[in-house]
């Protein structure tokens, strides 16, 4: 080989070699510098590490450091819980869920005298021989087994009731224990022994408290007795000698009597009503009875007032509505005398009318009565309306008020009606008049009165001769209501003119210019025939006047329903009645107070009845049976035999030998719950002193039986 090849060769192999060296510096260069970024990841991963490694060290330094004070502010709050725990004055205890006690207060632990077994540690078991071995509670006749058993088992019963035990000391404790859900036990001990002694004075309060108060009650129902029994005569003498023939200054002198027993026995009830309410002894007694025969005993009582004072006292009862309800009929009559007694009062000139309406839920279901009481009286201002309904406030309450009175009724009123279940509210402008109206929901007793009445043959047009216009109004809306055709007018002159075309004649009796007698002889006299019905205010003073043969009824004003109902069927009368009755109705009155036989007697000595006198209870049961009386009236309080006791017997003789006469009781007994302990003993109805003429001939006409004459004339009729 040539210098030249080897020298060229040569040179190839060192640029290969160089070549190669470059290649592998440059691999080596490649890995260094991975090798770097790998060591400076490291670097920054370690450090990074470090760094957490430092914070988590920081981070348990903390939490050691509030471990510490957590642990401090727990100490704390122990030892503030227990010290407050010790320092109260109720017992206080735990134990674990195996009743061994874990702690205690002093209070708790004082039970026991000191008595150094009871610590924790103790289970209740031992407890509770401890406390039988040593007499710290008083067992009464119980064993001490026994009463250990009882009291196991209560502690371990899921919710132990509250205990209390006396103490050998005297003192009373009460525990409460409380399980948890782990079984663990709260015991509490609470001394009671100030409580205990309160229960007794307050036990011992209340018996004085109920003592005084039975003997105020006595004492009230005693006062009523004895009131009520004269004042019967004073009332009933003064009605009867009003009706006699008594010149002005006699007259005054009986209505100032008259005027003065009826103040008094307002007052008399507003007392004793208003102690029972506030008291809240006052209980309602319902049982059915007649609305509309409630309201027209009352008017009739008012009325003597009201025709002194030339008032107008009206009644408009719905003739749709029923008037057989069930509620309490003395607390209704209350309300109704408390509103129309102070209608009548603040009224000069005019009218007051009641004005029953309301809506009947369906047949035999309740009936949402509005009952107002309308008059034209001096009115009530605005700013007074609010006033009047408070106790012993008046609309004028200067020393010198015109009207007297207690300022109780409407107080009373209001608070009965509320007790019913009802509303009230009054309407009034002054110089206007005002109306009064109360709302009441009660239950139907028995069907009404029908909507219509079949009428004579021939009767279809009525003539209504009445000069007061709300008068005159009602009468055509009853009258039609019934059926007839009403034409209406104003005086008797101008009914002579319009007569002829009439079936039917209904006229009042106080016109000016030609009265009702007047007009019924100028009828007569041309010939008329058709059946003429007097309305006066009263009929008893017509008795014995010759009109009465000329007319077929005489009714008493206000116009009671059943009244005109039985009148317009009277001058059609049923098939197969008695023509002449025989004999005149017997009348059996008990009663042992002389004067009150005599009121009794005058009251009803217009009457066509058969009346004797029992002055006893023994005498009534004899005479009911000699006499066979239709009706019993029966004084309560009587010597020998009371009228409780008379009525019994005579309900044994009547379930011996059949049927059942109504006793009606007349007693100055007239305090809550009187009535239904009286109508207990048999009796059928309740009435009390001062006895009241309308209500008395009411109850002698509904038991008027079939085969004796009519007892009186309030509906007169006569063949025409």
């Amino acid at each position: 080989m040539s210098l030249a090849n080897k020298l060229a060769e040569e040179r190839r192999a060192r640029l290969a070699a160089e070549r190669l060296l470059e290649q592998k510096q440059a691999e080596l260069q490649d890995a260094n510098r991975k090798l770097g970024l790998h060591a400076r990841a490291l670097s920054h991963e370690i450090h990074e590490t470090r760094a957490e490694v430092a914070e988590v060290r920081d981070e348990n330094r903390r939490v050691k450091s509030d471990l510490t004070v957590a642990h401090q502010k727990i100490e704390i709050a122990e030892r503030r819980l227990w010290h407050s725990i010790q320092t109260i004055e109720g017992g206080f205890a735990f134990f674990d869920a195996d009743s061994r006690m874990i702690a205690a207060n002093h209070a708790w632990l004082a039970v026991f005298e000191g008595i150094e077994d009871v610590k924790p540690g103790i289970s209740y078991v031992e407890i509770l021989q401890i406390i039988t071995e040593e007499g710290i509670v008083n067992i009464g006749d119980m064993t001490p087994q026994g009463w250990r058993e009882r009291m196991l088992d209560r502690w371990q019963g899921t919710t132990p009731q509250p205990e209390v035990l006396r103490l050998w000391n005297g003192q009373y404790i009460r525990l409460i224990d409380q399980r948890g859900h782990g079984g663990d036990v709260v015991s509490l001990v609470h001394n009671i022994t100030g409580s205990i002694r309160q229960e007794k004075e307050l036990r011992e309060a209340r018996r004085r408290a109920e003592a005084a108060s039975r003997a105020k009650s006595a004492f009230l129902a005693n006062m009523s007795h004895e009131i009520r029994t004269p004042l019967n005569g004073v009332v009933g003498m003064a009605d009867l000698l009003m009706e006699s023939t008594l010149d002005e200054e006699q007259s005054l002198y009986v209505n100032t009597i008259r005027h003065s027993a009826e103040a008094l026995l307002v007052i008399i009830n507003d007392v004793l009503d208003y102690s029972k309410i506030e008291a809240d002894k006052l209980v309602l007694h319902p049982e059915p009875f007649d609305l509309e025969v409630c309201i027209q005993e009352l008017v009739t009582l008012m009325q003597a007032h009201a025709r002194d004072k030339g008032i107008d006292l009206l009644v408009d009862y719905d003739l749709f509505l029923p008037t057989r309800l069930v509620g309490d009929p003395g607390r209704v009559r209350q309300i109704l005398t408390n509103l129309l007694g102070n209608a009548v009062k603040f009224t000069e000139a005019g009218h007051v009318l009641i004005r029953v309406t309301g809506v009947q839920a369906g047949e035999g279901a309740e009936v949402d009565l509005r009952i107002s009481i309308e008059d034209t009286g001096i009115g009530i201002p605005a700013d007074k309306i609010g006033h009047i309904f408070g106790e012993f406030n008046q609309v004028d309450d200067a020393q010198s008020r015109k009207f007297e009175g207690t300022g109780l009724g409407l107080s009373i009123t209001r608070k009965l009606v509320r007790l019913m279940g009802g509303d009230i509210w009054v309407e009034s402008e002054p110089g206007q008049g005002s109306t009064f109206g109360f709302s009441l929901l009660l239950p139907v007793a028995e069907a009404g009165q029908p909507e219509g009445l079949p009428l004579a043959p021939g009767l279809r047009r009525a003539l209504v001769v009445e000069p007061h216009d709300i008068s005159r109004a009602l009468l055509e809306r009853q009258l039609g209501a019934l059926g007839f055709v009403v034409t209406a007018c104003r005086n008797g002159a101008a009914a002579l003119d319009i007569a002829p075309g009439a079936d039917l004649v209904v006229t009042a009796h106080a016109m000016s210019g030609m009265d009702g007698i007047e007009l019924t002889q100028a009828l007569r006299g041309a010939g008329h025939a058709m059946p003429i019905i007097l309305l006066t205010a009263s009929s008893g003073s017509l008795a014995q006047h010759p009109v009465r043969t000329l007319l077929q009824a005489v009714l008493q004003r206000p116009l009671a329903r059943r009244d005109l109902i039985a009148a317009l069927a009277a001058l059609a009368p049923p098939d197969g009645a008695p023509a002449d009755p025989a004999r005149a109705m017997r009348v059996l009155a008990a009663e042992d107070n002389k004067t009150n036989r005599l009121v009794f007697s005058k009251m009803v000595q217009a009457l066509d009845i058969d009346l004797h006198f029992a002055e006893n209870g023994r005498e009534a049961v004899a005479l009911f049976q000699s006499l066979a009386p239709d009706i019993v009236f029966m004084d309560i309080s009587m010597p020998e035999m009371d009228g409780k006791e008379a009525t019994r017997a005579i309900r044994t003789i009547e379930a011996r030998e059949g049927g059942h006469v109504p006793i009606v009781a007349m007693t100055a007994h007239a305090m809550s719950g009187d009535d239904a302990d009286i109508l207990a003993a048999g009796l059928d109805h309740y009435l009390t002193k001062p006895l009241s003429r309308a209500v008395i001939v009411d109850h002698i006409r509904a038991a008027a039986p079939f085969d004796a004459r009519p007892p009186e004339a309030e509906v007169v009729q006569v063949a025409g």
